[in-house]
């Protein structure tokens, strides 16, 4: 069996911060100037599902709406070639699905109207406020059950990595102007759980390490803890990262901005459990004393 080589990821920490740390200023600063923009889901508005007997041009359809002056209408495929949904952003109006169904008609096709949903700003606004207060709650959940299962500076650790990995794929979003709907707010979340269990296996290979390497530094142990598990993260990464760029490219639009979501987070997730939560831990100054079990008659390696 050949020998496990060790990389010096710890090395490199101080350039992972700052570009941590520039990452996360253009995100907060895009958030804070442009803010996201908010799909039909938070906004409220009215979604409008039609069918035509033919394959539709979404980009005819959607320069048709705004020609007839529909603000910013959303014109994409579902189902089929022939099914299209269009959302249109505002105060929802009895009769907006028929003056759509109207336009659509103008140019000569036959258009049916399946099906019309309104989603007014009262029932936005608390998607909004509950999607917030369940992201809090979850890094809390989080935060406890690694201090619990590991230790205190872990949890710190692993809570950063995950605020790092939510605000960047954020941020992303916030600078490329992407509509931020429910199923984006349920890939951040899934682009939670997929960074805590990376940030799991790393941990929790630290401890086991700090444990069993009694004479070496902390660096030198999560520079070997990092490296055991390089392959089973890089394998997970990419695993991952083809099942996306199937649903990108072939899952159809209305799961677009899904696929983005949880490709950005996967890849963030995927730096941040090498260098964020490690180097938090770094920073705490976590050492083999922070995790030894005591056991009774053991004598310190330390002592003379």
């Amino acid at each position: 069996m050949s020998e496990l080589r060790i990389y010096n990821f710890m090395g490199l920490r101080k350039i992972a911060v700052v570009f941590s740390a520039i990452m996360l200023l253009v995100s907060i600063a895009s958030l804070s100037i442009n803010g996201l923009v908010l799909g039909l889901d938070f906004s409220g508005g009215t979604q409008v599902e039609v069918g035509y007997e033919k394959p539709a041009d979404v980009a005819a359809l959607r320069q048709q709406l705004e020609s007839a002056g529909f603000e910013g209408p959303v014109v994409v495929h579902y189902g089929s070639e022939t099914d299209v949904l269009i959302r249109l952003q505002g105060k929802p109006d009895q009769g907006l699905a028929e003056k759509v169904v109207a336009v659509l008609q103008s140019s000569g096709e036959q258009v049916d109207l399946r099906r019309v949903d309104f989603v007014g700003p009262q029932i936005g606004d608390e998607l909004r406020e509950d999607g917030g207060l369940g992201m809090l709650a979850a890094l809390m959940v989080v935060m406890l059950y690694v201090a619990v299962r590991f230790q205190f500076k872990f949890s710190v650790g692993a809570v950063l990595a995950l605020v790092h990995d939510v605000i960047i794929t954020l941020g992303v979003f916030s600078l490329a102007r992407l509509e931020f709907d429910l199923t984006v707010l349920a890939a951040v979340l899934a682009v939670v759980g997929y960074s805590l269990n990376d940030t799991i296996v790393v941990s929790d290979r630290i401890r086991e390490n700090f444990r069993k390497i009694r004479k070496a530094t902390p660096v030198e142990v999560i520079n070997e803890s990092l490296s055991q598990t390089l392959w089973r993260t890089i394998n997970t990464s990419v695993t991952t990262m083809l099942v996306l760029l199937a649903l990108f490219f072939i899952g159809g639009e209305l799961i677009h901005n899904f696929a983005i979501a949880l490709m950005i987070g996967v890849a963030i997730g995927t730096y941040s459990s090498i260098y964020v939560a490690a180097t938090v831990m770094l920073a705490m100054n976590v050492d083999r004393e922070d995790l030894l079990e005591p056991v009774e008659g053991e004598l310190v390696d330390d002592l003379p």
